[in-house]
């Protein structure tokens, strides 16, 4: 069956495996969930992340899931803009997330970003989600 919100499902994946305790999860690979999952790297929320092939044009994402003594690093993960609603915003009109706490990724015409990232190359875009 086809999947409605790959990048909802991605994100669920990462929810649920923290509260859980695991160490790794896996979804199936995309462009755009690999740059997500670049974004969360460099801004500390994930650990690592590595794509493997499953078979001839088939790739799946392994995630390494980070934890603070114990505690996962994600508090919340929020998808915002679904296939049924997409969120636009302008830079300017982006509001900070917890206060700068937390991040929102963008889609941009200059590629996959953070709001910080966006805010710097002073470009706005579709929001993805927020993460805290």
């Amino acid at each position: 069956m086809a999947m409605s919100d790959p990048l909802g499902d991605m994100l669920t994946r990462i929810r649920n495996g923290q509260r859980v305790g695991k160490s790794k999860v896996t979804a199936p690979a995309s462009r755009l969930r690999s740059n997500v999952l670049d974004v969360l790297k460099r801004e500390g929320f994930i650990r690592d992340f590595r794509t493997q092939e499953q078979s001839p044009g088939i790739s799946e994402l392994e995630i390494e899931l980070k934890y603070n003594e114990g505690q996962p690093v994600i508090n919340e993960i929020a998808r915002v803009s679904t296939p049924g609603r997409r969120v636009y915003s302008k830079i300017k009109e982006l509001p900070r997330y917890y206060n700068g706490l937390g991040i929102t990724i963008l889609s941009t015409p200059r590629g996959v970003m953070s709001d910080q990232e966006a805010r710097a190359a002073n470009v706005g875009g579709e929001v993805l989600c927020r993460v805290f």
